[in-house]
């Protein structure tokens, strides 16, 4: 199962990227549209393997399909940042990390005509795994606020919409060509943004002496190692069949398991940088949702 390994090692890493990206957005990169702006022009740089690639144009359709993914996914990410800058974590990520697999599998069924569909055991550990990736992250007294909710919900549309696009496009398209094309689309996405939202050109153009070295070092070291989870997500998409794609969505609850173990070791290790609250209720909590998570991965396996 390498797509299994390939989908946990880009949870893995994208944990890392998690945190540093929350980081960023609270205190030197606070503007999520500026924020999507940069992450949407440094992918273009993808560009740059070109030569050591197979890459063609290829037909309308499919140029549509991967320019659309990019989009889709540039946009899922500014809503995701909107969402982090203004709400808490755990108000966030339960509905984000349960809603992507939930329309990513009913929009498949629709799209496939009800082929895509799992077995009787995938459609159970598709579930345990989404419960503990809910759970993990699941706070009562934060539960409801329905400016959060929307916000979410938008996020989670447009991360499915993408991620199902992309798996299209690895369906006719070899990974590398799909993967510079759909990063295209984003690019092309990050223009728009700098061309229609005055508040960029302002951050960009004018204040750009107020991003220090060390936070443009953070930031790009960041998006490497992000660039480098992406392309593991896109290879775990392109090796598994349409219906699993749900499970991928689903297999998120991984990053945040890694994202909370992290989180306590720097705010114990560094508690004027981060701050988590840590309690026997929380622990106990987290270890059910990683039991969950456990439990529907070893469902997966057998």
């Amino acid at each position: 199962m390498l797509w299994l390994i390939v989908a946990i090692s880009a949870y893995f890493i994208l944990a890392f990227v998690n945190l540093t990206d929350k980081y960023l957005l609270k205190g030197s990169i606070p503007n999520p549209k500026v924020f999507t702006f940069y992450v949407g022009v440094l992918g273009i740089s993808c560009l740059a393997i070109i030569p050591f690639v197979k890459f063609y144009i290829p037909g309308i359709e499919q140029i549509i399909f991967s320019l659309l993914a990019g989009t889709f996914f540039i946009c899922a990410l500014f809503w995701l940042y909107k969402a982090l800058r203004l709400f808490e974590v755990s108000r966030v990520l339960p509905a984000i990390g349960g809603l992507v697999p939930l329309f990513t599998f009913g929009l498949i069924y629709i799209f496939s005509f009800g082929k895509g569909k799992l077995s009787f055991s995938e459609g159970i550990a598709f579930l345990l795994l989404v419960c503990g990736s809910v759970f993990i992250n699941f706070k009562k007294e934060k539960l409801f606020n329905l400016k959060s909710l929307k916000i979410s919900i938008i996020a989670a549309f447009l991360f499915s919409l993408s991620f199902i696009l992309t798996k299209y496009v690895y369906l006719s398209q070899p990974f590398w060509n799909g993967f510079i094309w759909m990063r295209i689309g984003g690019f092309l996405t990050a223009i728009i943004f700098l061309l229609f939202m005055p508040e960029i050109k302002e951050e960009i153009f004018k204040r750009r002496v107020s991003f220090k070295k060390k936070t443009i070092g953070l930031f790009l070291s960041n998006q490497v190692a992000g660039t480098g989870a992406f392309i593991l997500q896109n290879w775990a998409i392109a090796l598994v069949p349409l219906a699993y794609v749900a499970i991928i969505n689903a297999l998120q609850g991984f990053q945040y398991a890694f994202l909370f173990i992290f989180t306590v070791f720097l705010s114990l290790k560094f508690p004027k940088i981060l701050k988590e609250e840590i309690s026997k209720k929380i622990i106990f909590q987290k270890i059910v949702a990683i039991f969950l998570i456990g439990t529907g991965l070893a469902v997966l396996i057998l």
